[in-house]
């Protein structure tokens, strides 16, 4: 698909990933960019660089009637939306399975139960036109895990699931679906420190826009800006005992720095 005269919303769209999609949406000649976040201040700035054909809206993606009232704001400025990026994430911190639940339900809201209530707003409009395109932003830690802490990557899991559920669901009724799978990027989220997941370097989220807009022209399912994710992610496929191997080591290190 090519963004060129399309109405694209993405949530998370304050800062980072988002605000580099946002922006590269509109240069690839979108007709509207809806700029989503619960930072509304900031996702205002987002909007006003881009320019009249952007609009900026509060939205908390752990509640259902934020994402619905989102939905019903793009169809009320636009008329349509023919690509929603469910892009919103939180790092949480670190620690094992002593964890609070309280973390963990934020999680599951945010990386898991948002993608699920997006897809229920804007999905049967979607089918109805016969076309849609819906990008979820999971991490390379969705393929592969992290060592830093079991939430991120179990959410970041069902997020991947999700999408391919999704694609094997509507992928023949008209519906693409992608699913963005990146190491570490230079975001609010990374301010602190990247962690395992720079291994292969810290990219910008221009970097990780191009990848999107690529993936989304060609409409394969993975977007992958560190292509050693591929690598990584057939090694694990091929021995996974021996990959585990690899990531207990990872852990070690993890705890003897911290």
């Amino acid at each position: 698909m090519e963004i060129s005269d399309k109405v694209v919303v993405v949530t998370g769209g304050a800062s980072g990933i988002g605000a580099g999609l946002a922006q590269r949406f509109a240069r690839e000649g979108a007709r509207g960019v809806v700029v989503a976040d619960v930072n509304l201040e900031r996702a205002q700035g987002v909007a006003r660089a881009i320019g009249p054909m952007a609009v900026a809206a509060h939205c908390d993606v752990s509640r259902e009637a934020d994402i619905q009232a989102l939905v019903q704001l793009a169809r009320e400025r636009f008329g349509r939306i023919d690509v929603y990026c469910s892009n919103a994430g939180i790092l949480g911190r670190i620690g094992g399975i002593e964890l609070e639940d309280a973390l963990w339900d934020k999680m599951w809201q945010v990386h898991g139960m948002a993608h699920v209530w997006a897809a229920r707003a804007v999905i049967p409009e979607m089918l109805e036109r016969g076309e849609g395109y819906f990008l979820v932003t999971a991490s390379a830690a969705g393929l592969l895990n992290i060592v830093e802490t079991p939430a991120y990557g179990v959410t970041k899991h069902a997020a991947v699931a999700f999408a391919e559920w999704l694609r094997i669901a509507y992928g023949r009724k008209g519906i693409r679906v992608s699913c963005l799978c990146p190491q570490s990027v230079q975001t609010d989220m990374t301010r602190d420190g990247t962690g395992s997941a720079a291994v292969n370097g810290v990219l910008l989220p221009e970097q990780v826009a191009e990848v999107v807009v690529q993936t989304l022209r060609e409409e394969r399912f993975l977007a992958l800006p560190h292509p050693e994710v591929a690598q990584y992610f057939l090694a694990k496929a091929q021995d996974y005992d021996r990959w585990l191997g690899g990531m207990q080591k990872l852990y070690a290190q993890h705890m003897q720095q911290s």
